[in-house]
Protein backbone atom coordinates (compact mmCIF):
# COMPACT_ATOMS: atom_id res chain seq x y z
CA UNK A 1 0.00 0.00 0.00
CA UNK A 2 1.25 3.48 -0.78
CA UNK A 3 1.26 6.30 1.71
CA UNK A 4 -1.77 8.54 1.28
CA UNK A 5 -0.15 11.92 1.89
CA UNK A 6 2.22 14.34 0.22
CA UNK A 7 4.61 16.78 1.87
CA UNK A 8 7.84 18.45 0.79
CA UNK A 9 9.08 19.50 4.22
CA UNK A 10 12.71 18.66 5.08
CA UNK A 11 13.11 15.23 6.63
CA UNK A 12 14.00 15.46 10.34
CA UNK A 13 16.00 12.83 12.20
CA UNK A 14 14.14 9.90 13.76
CA UNK A 15 15.10 9.55 17.42
CA UNK A 16 11.83 9.74 19.30
CA UNK A 17 11.53 7.11 22.04
CA UNK A 18 8.05 5.55 22.16
CA UNK A 19 6.54 5.29 25.64
CA UNK A 20 5.57 2.06 27.47
CA UNK A 21 6.06 -0.10 24.38
CA UNK A 22 5.99 -3.43 26.24
CA UNK A 23 2.75 -2.51 28.03
CA UNK A 24 1.14 -1.30 24.80
CA UNK A 25 2.04 -4.51 22.96
CA UNK A 26 0.82 -6.70 25.82
CA UNK A 27 -2.60 -5.02 25.66
CA UNK A 28 -2.93 -4.70 21.87
CA UNK A 29 -1.79 -8.30 21.29
CA UNK A 30 -0.47 -7.92 17.72
CA UNK A 31 -0.61 -11.21 15.82
CA UNK A 32 -0.11 -12.28 12.20
CA UNK A 33 -2.86 -10.97 9.95
CA UNK A 34 -4.35 -8.51 12.46
CA UNK A 35 -5.22 -4.92 11.55
CA UNK A 36 -4.38 -1.86 13.64
CA UNK A 37 -4.84 1.89 13.78
CA UNK A 38 -2.18 4.14 15.25
CA UNK A 39 -4.07 7.41 15.54
CA UNK A 40 -0.99 9.40 16.55
CA UNK A 41 1.73 7.65 14.57
CA UNK A 42 4.37 10.35 15.21
CA UNK A 43 7.84 8.98 14.54
CA UNK A 44 6.51 5.47 14.06
CA UNK A 45 8.03 3.85 17.14
CA UNK A 46 4.85 2.20 18.41
CA UNK A 47 3.73 1.43 14.85
CA UNK A 48 6.98 -0.42 14.06
CA UNK A 49 6.61 -2.53 17.20
CA UNK A 50 2.99 -3.38 16.37
CA UNK A 51 3.78 -4.24 12.73
CA UNK A 52 6.65 -6.41 13.90
CA UNK A 53 4.14 -8.44 15.89
CA UNK A 54 1.60 -8.86 13.09
CA UNK A 55 3.94 -9.54 10.17
CA UNK A 56 3.87 -10.66 7.46
CA UNK A 57 0.15 -10.33 6.68
CA UNK A 58 -0.92 -7.70 9.20
CA UNK A 59 -1.55 -4.08 8.29
CA UNK A 60 -1.64 -0.71 10.01
CA UNK A 61 -3.21 2.66 9.31
CA UNK A 62 -1.20 5.52 10.76
CA UNK A 63 -2.73 8.96 11.24
CA UNK A 64 -0.97 12.18 12.16
CA UNK A 65 -1.65 15.81 11.37
CA UNK A 66 2.08 16.65 11.45
CA UNK A 67 3.51 16.22 7.97
CA UNK A 68 7.11 16.13 9.22
CA UNK A 69 6.23 13.32 11.65
CA UNK A 70 4.73 11.29 8.80
CA UNK A 71 7.98 11.56 6.89
CA UNK A 72 9.87 10.15 9.85
CA UNK A 73 7.26 7.41 10.31
CA UNK A 74 7.63 6.40 6.64
CA UNK A 75 11.38 6.20 7.12
CA UNK A 76 11.03 4.09 10.25
CA UNK A 77 8.45 1.74 8.71
CA UNK A 78 10.34 1.24 5.44
CA UNK A 79 10.99 -2.43 6.18
CA UNK A 80 7.21 -3.05 6.34
CA UNK A 81 6.49 -2.05 2.74
CA UNK A 82 2.95 -2.98 1.75
CA UNK A 83 1.74 -3.32 5.35
CA UNK A 84 0.87 0.27 6.21
CA UNK A 85 -0.96 3.35 5.04
CA UNK A 86 -0.12 6.83 6.36
CA UNK A 87 -2.69 9.61 6.19
CA UNK A 88 -2.26 13.23 7.25
CA UNK A 89 -5.32 13.61 9.42
CA UNK A 90 -6.38 13.97 13.06
CA UNK A 91 -7.39 10.85 14.98
CA UNK A 92 -10.74 12.55 15.57
CA UNK A 93 -11.47 11.73 11.91
CA UNK A 94 -10.49 8.06 12.20
CA UNK A 95 -13.95 6.67 11.45
CA UNK A 96 -14.17 8.76 8.29
CA UNK A 97 -10.70 7.70 7.10
CA UNK A 98 -11.38 4.00 7.71
CA UNK A 99 -14.66 4.25 5.85
CA UNK A 100 -12.97 6.05 2.95
CA UNK A 101 -10.32 3.33 2.74
CA UNK A 102 -12.93 0.58 2.87
CA UNK A 103 -11.68 -0.93 6.13
CA UNK A 104 -14.45 -2.60 8.15
CA UNK A 105 -12.83 -1.98 11.52
CA UNK A 106 -9.56 -2.86 13.21
CA UNK A 107 -8.32 -5.28 15.86
CA UNK A 108 -6.54 -2.61 17.87
CA UNK A 109 -6.25 1.17 18.22
CA UNK A 110 -3.51 3.20 19.88
CA UNK A 111 -3.55 6.89 20.77
CA UNK A 112 -0.40 8.39 22.28
CA UNK A 113 -1.53 11.90 23.21
CA UNK A 114 1.92 13.26 23.98
CA UNK A 115 3.86 15.48 21.62
CA UNK A 116 7.11 13.99 20.40
CA UNK A 117 10.81 14.75 20.60
CA UNK A 118 10.61 15.58 16.91
CA UNK A 119 8.46 18.59 17.79
CA UNK A 120 10.11 19.57 21.08
CA UNK A 121 13.67 19.57 19.79
CA UNK A 122 12.96 21.60 16.67
CA UNK A 123 13.17 25.19 17.88
CA UNK A 124 11.45 26.44 14.73
CA UNK A 125 8.26 24.67 15.79
CA UNK A 126 8.01 26.79 18.96
CA UNK A 127 6.89 24.00 21.31
CA UNK A 128 9.78 24.22 23.75
CA UNK A 129 10.41 26.90 26.35
CA UNK A 130 14.05 25.72 26.41
CA UNK A 131 14.76 26.56 22.76
CA UNK A 132 14.61 29.95 21.04
CA UNK A 133 12.29 30.12 18.08
CA UNK A 134 9.06 31.57 16.73
CA UNK A 135 6.01 31.24 18.97
CA UNK A 136 4.26 28.73 16.71
CA UNK A 137 3.12 25.45 18.38
CA UNK A 138 1.01 24.27 15.43
CA UNK A 139 1.02 20.49 15.10
CA UNK A 140 -0.56 20.89 11.68
CA UNK A 141 1.34 23.58 9.80
CA UNK A 142 -1.62 23.97 7.42
CA UNK A 143 -3.74 25.70 10.05
CA UNK A 144 -3.71 29.50 10.21
CA UNK A 145 -3.66 30.31 13.93
CA UNK A 146 -0.41 29.90 15.85
CA UNK A 147 0.52 30.55 19.49
CA UNK A 148 1.68 34.09 18.73
CA UNK A 149 -1.80 34.89 17.43
CA UNK A 150 -3.35 33.71 20.70
CA UNK A 151 -0.84 35.54 22.89
CA UNK A 152 -1.15 38.83 21.02
CA UNK A 153 -4.85 38.87 20.14
CA UNK A 154 -6.74 37.17 22.96
CA UNK A 155 -8.22 39.39 25.67
CA UNK A 156 -6.86 39.31 29.19
CA UNK A 157 -9.92 37.34 30.31
CA UNK A 158 -9.44 34.81 27.50
CA UNK A 159 -5.75 34.39 28.34
CA UNK A 160 -6.59 33.92 32.00
CA UNK A 161 -9.07 31.19 31.11
CA UNK A 162 -6.58 29.45 28.82
CA UNK A 163 -3.81 29.44 31.42
CA UNK A 164 -6.19 28.38 34.20
CA UNK A 165 -8.32 25.77 32.44
CA UNK A 166 -5.84 24.26 29.98
CA UNK A 167 -2.62 24.67 31.94
CA UNK A 168 -3.97 24.47 35.50
CA UNK A 169 -1.69 27.44 36.21
CA UNK A 170 -2.32 28.94 39.67
CA UNK A 171 -0.90 32.29 38.63
CA UNK A 172 -3.21 32.48 35.59
CA UNK A 173 -4.55 35.95 36.40
CA UNK A 174 -1.17 37.52 37.04
CA UNK A 175 0.29 35.83 33.99
CA UNK A 176 -2.51 37.06 31.72
CA UNK A 177 -1.97 40.64 32.96
CA UNK A 178 1.78 40.34 32.42
CA UNK A 179 1.30 39.12 28.85
CA UNK A 180 -1.08 41.96 28.03
CA UNK A 181 1.38 44.49 29.47
CA UNK A 182 4.31 42.95 27.57
CA UNK A 183 2.54 42.93 24.21
CA UNK A 184 1.53 46.58 24.69
CA UNK A 185 5.23 47.42 24.46
CA UNK A 186 6.03 45.00 21.60
CA UNK A 187 4.36 41.93 20.09
CA UNK A 188 5.33 38.68 21.84
CA UNK A 189 6.39 36.54 18.88
CA UNK A 190 9.18 34.28 20.19
CA UNK A 191 9.46 31.56 22.81
CA UNK A 192 12.22 33.53 24.51
CA UNK A 193 10.06 36.64 24.86
CA UNK A 194 7.18 34.65 26.35
CA UNK A 195 9.46 32.81 28.79
CA UNK A 196 10.88 36.14 29.94
CA UNK A 197 7.36 37.41 30.62
CA UNK A 198 6.36 34.23 32.44
CA UNK A 199 9.46 34.32 34.63
CA UNK A 200 8.42 37.71 36.02
CA UNK A 201 5.24 36.38 37.64
CA UNK A 202 5.40 32.57 37.94
CA UNK A 203 7.45 31.10 40.75
CA UNK A 204 8.07 27.42 41.51
CA UNK A 205 9.29 25.94 44.82
CA UNK A 206 13.03 25.10 44.81
CA UNK A 207 12.27 21.36 44.94
CA UNK A 208 9.81 21.47 42.00
CA UNK A 209 10.87 19.77 38.75
CA UNK A 210 8.54 22.01 36.75
CA UNK A 211 9.98 24.87 34.75
CA UNK A 212 7.98 28.08 35.41
CA UNK A 213 6.82 28.08 31.78
CA UNK A 214 5.68 24.43 31.66
CA UNK A 215 1.98 24.98 32.32
CA UNK A 216 1.63 28.14 30.25
CA UNK A 217 3.23 26.48 27.22
CA UNK A 218 1.02 23.42 27.70
CA UNK A 219 -2.06 25.62 27.82
CA UNK A 220 -1.16 27.50 24.65
CA UNK A 221 -0.31 24.30 22.79
CA UNK A 222 -3.66 22.75 23.73
CA UNK A 223 -5.51 25.93 22.75
CA UNK A 224 -3.75 26.37 19.40
CA UNK A 225 -4.31 22.76 18.35
CA UNK A 226 -7.74 22.36 20.00
CA UNK A 227 -6.44 19.12 21.47
CA UNK A 228 -9.25 18.53 23.94
CA UNK A 229 -11.85 19.14 21.23
CA UNK A 230 -10.27 16.47 19.02
CA UNK A 231 -10.06 14.03 21.94
CA UNK A 232 -13.66 14.69 22.94
CA UNK A 233 -14.80 14.08 19.36
CA UNK A 234 -12.93 10.78 19.26
CA UNK A 235 -14.29 9.68 22.63
CA UNK A 236 -17.91 10.13 21.57
CA UNK A 237 -17.89 6.76 19.81
CA UNK A 238 -14.31 5.69 19.17
CA UNK A 239 -15.16 2.15 20.27
CA UNK A 240 -16.90 1.74 16.90
CA UNK A 241 -13.50 1.52 15.24
CA UNK A 242 -12.96 -1.84 16.91
CA UNK A 243 -14.04 -5.25 15.75
CA UNK A 244 -15.52 -7.48 18.48
CA UNK A 245 -12.69 -8.37 20.84
CA UNK A 246 -10.56 -5.50 19.55
CA UNK A 247 -8.70 -3.30 21.99
CA UNK A 248 -8.12 0.44 22.40
CA UNK A 249 -5.09 1.75 24.30
CA UNK A 250 -4.69 5.44 25.15
CA UNK A 251 -1.63 7.13 26.65
CA UNK A 252 -2.43 10.48 28.31
CA UNK A 253 0.06 12.88 29.86
CA UNK A 254 -1.91 15.33 31.96
CA UNK A 255 -5.02 15.25 34.10
CA UNK A 256 -7.26 17.04 31.57
CA UNK A 257 -6.77 14.29 28.97
CA UNK A 258 -6.77 11.42 31.42
CA UNK A 259 -10.04 12.57 32.99
CA UNK A 260 -11.76 12.66 29.61
CA UNK A 261 -10.49 9.18 28.76
CA UNK A 262 -11.52 7.72 32.12
CA UNK A 263 -15.03 9.18 31.92
CA UNK A 264 -15.54 8.01 28.33
CA UNK A 265 -14.39 4.47 29.11
CA UNK A 266 -16.78 4.32 32.07
CA UNK A 267 -19.61 5.54 29.87
CA UNK A 268 -18.84 3.01 27.15
CA UNK A 269 -18.73 0.19 29.71
CA UNK A 270 -21.90 1.21 31.57
CA UNK A 271 -24.93 -1.14 31.40
CA UNK A 272 -27.29 1.86 31.23
CA UNK A 273 -27.03 5.61 30.65
CA UNK A 274 -30.40 6.59 32.17
CA UNK A 275 -30.49 9.06 35.08
CA UNK A 276 -30.36 7.23 38.45
CA UNK A 277 -33.88 8.42 39.31
CA UNK A 278 -35.40 6.25 36.56
CA UNK A 279 -36.38 2.84 37.92
CA UNK A 280 -36.68 1.23 34.49
CA UNK A 281 -34.08 1.61 31.73
CA UNK A 282 -35.34 3.64 28.80
CA UNK A 283 -32.09 4.39 26.96
CA UNK A 284 -31.60 1.09 25.17
CA UNK A 285 -27.88 1.26 25.82
CA UNK A 286 -25.75 -1.84 26.27
CA UNK A 287 -22.07 -2.04 27.31
CA UNK A 288 -19.82 -1.45 24.34
CA UNK A 289 -16.50 -2.28 26.01
CA UNK A 290 -14.91 -3.98 28.98
CA UNK A 291 -12.38 -1.90 30.91
CA UNK A 292 -9.00 -3.64 31.07
CA UNK A 293 -7.25 -1.15 33.38
CA UNK A 294 -9.09 -0.49 36.64
CA UNK A 295 -6.44 2.14 37.37
CA UNK A 296 -4.10 3.81 34.88
CA UNK A 297 -0.79 2.07 34.37
CA UNK A 298 2.38 4.11 34.63
CA UNK A 299 5.94 3.70 33.29
CA UNK A 300 8.46 1.67 35.25
CA UNK A 301 11.16 3.69 37.06
CA UNK A 302 13.74 2.26 34.66
CA UNK A 303 11.89 3.71 31.68
CA UNK A 304 11.51 7.12 33.32
CA UNK A 305 15.25 7.16 34.01
CA UNK A 306 15.92 6.32 30.37
CA UNK A 307 13.24 8.62 28.95
CA UNK A 308 12.18 11.41 31.37
CA UNK A 309 9.36 12.49 29.04
CA UNK A 310 7.57 9.25 29.92
CA UNK A 311 7.28 10.35 33.54
CA UNK A 312 3.71 11.66 33.37
CA UNK A 313 2.28 8.94 31.07
CA UNK A 314 -0.98 7.28 32.13
CA UNK A 315 -2.16 4.25 30.15
CA UNK A 316 -5.79 3.08 29.99
CA UNK A 317 -7.29 0.33 27.83
CA UNK A 318 -10.63 -1.24 26.91
CA UNK A 319 -11.77 -4.26 24.89
CA UNK A 320 -14.75 -4.18 22.53
CA UNK A 321 -17.59 -6.42 23.63
CA UNK A 322 -18.51 -9.25 21.31
CA UNK A 323 -22.10 -7.99 21.39
CA UNK A 324 -23.06 -4.31 21.36
CA UNK A 325 -22.82 -1.81 18.53
CA UNK A 326 -21.94 -2.22 14.88
CA UNK A 327 -18.83 -1.94 12.76
CA UNK A 328 -17.33 1.17 11.20
CA UNK A 329 -19.95 3.58 9.91
CA UNK A 330 -18.84 7.16 9.38
CA UNK A 331 -22.40 8.41 9.13
CA UNK A 332 -23.51 8.03 12.76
Amino acid sequence: METAWITTAPLPSAHHLPVMVAEVLALLRPRPGATFLDGTVGGGGHAAAVLGGCAPAGRLLGLDWDGAALQVAAQRLATFTGQYVLVRESFSQALTVLSRLGWDGVDGVLLDLGFSSLQVEDGERGFSFLRPGPLDMRMDQRQDRCAADVVNRASEAELRQIFRDLGEERAAGALARAVVQARAEAPVTTTTALVTTIARVVRRPPHSHLHPATRAFQALRIAVNQELDHLTAFLRDGYRLLRPGGRLVILAYHSLEDRLVKEAFRRWAAPCLCPPRLQVCACGWSPKVQILTAKPRTPAPEEVARNPRARSARLRAVERCVLGGGNVDASG
